[in-house]
């Protein structure tokens, strides 16, 4: 099943065992999985897609008990150092701006995630620190994995992402967060982006 007009993969949980009539079994286990899918899918309910339904939802899951706080700490607050340093070290000299697509990218090849023993998880939210840049509109995630590239896009106002996301890396997601692939290397992907940015120059305006 896919419905990119829902928030999240947790949205549309919720909204399977609700329409199954199984309501009653969301106890606060359950709420506090469903919480944290549907925050981090829109960036603590700051993108679009944190609809009047989503905070409907929510509500009901914090009548189970569930601690917000604490599970946001636990997602955002609970990284050892080598991740800070990490961030940091990629936003020095891996991060490029494309002033005149209004767009930026950070590009991760394998050897930065090996140097700093980044594990799948590590790399959240990374994407999103671009789109803090004025004027910025559009930014992408772009790593080697080893066995494939992949890629995170995001965007702020009317540029479709998920478009973006479809037409060049088999992707998809929604309109503002979207992700991808590549069995490109890196540096070819990085240049698939950059020719798809020229594409998409007047959207990005």
């Amino acid at each position: 099943m896919s419905n990119t007009a829902k928030s999240s993969t947790s949205e549309m949980v919720f909204d399977f065992i609700v329409g199954s009539g199984h309501a009653d079994k969301i106890n606060r286990d359950i709420s506090a999985c469903l919480y944290a899918g549907v925050m981090t899918d829109t960036g603590s309910f700051r993108f679009p897609g944190a609809s009047a339904d989503v905070h409907r939802m929510v509500a009901v899951l914090k009548d189970t008990g569930i601690n917000h706080t604490q599970i946001h700490e636990n997602l955002f607050d609970n990284f050892l150092e080598n991740r800070l340093r990490f961030t940091g070290y990629v936003l020095q000299n891996r991060m490029e701006i494309f002033y005149e697509y209004n767009a930026a990218l950070i590009a991760i090849p394998w050897k930065d995630l090996v140097r700093y023993e980044i594990k799948t998880g590590d790399t959240e939210g990374l994407v999103n620190y671009p789109l803090s840049i004025q004027g910025i509109r559009m930014a992408a995630l772009i790593i080697d994995r080893d066995e494939e590239v992949k890629c995170s896009f995001r965007s702020k106002g009317d540029f479709d992402v998920n478009v973006f996301a479809r037409t060049y890396f088999e992707g998809g997601g929604h309109v503002n967060a979207a992700g991808g692939r590549s069995t490109d290397t890196l540096d070819q992907t990085v240049q698939r982006f950059i020719q798809a940015l020229k594409e998409n120059s007047s959207q990005l305006q």
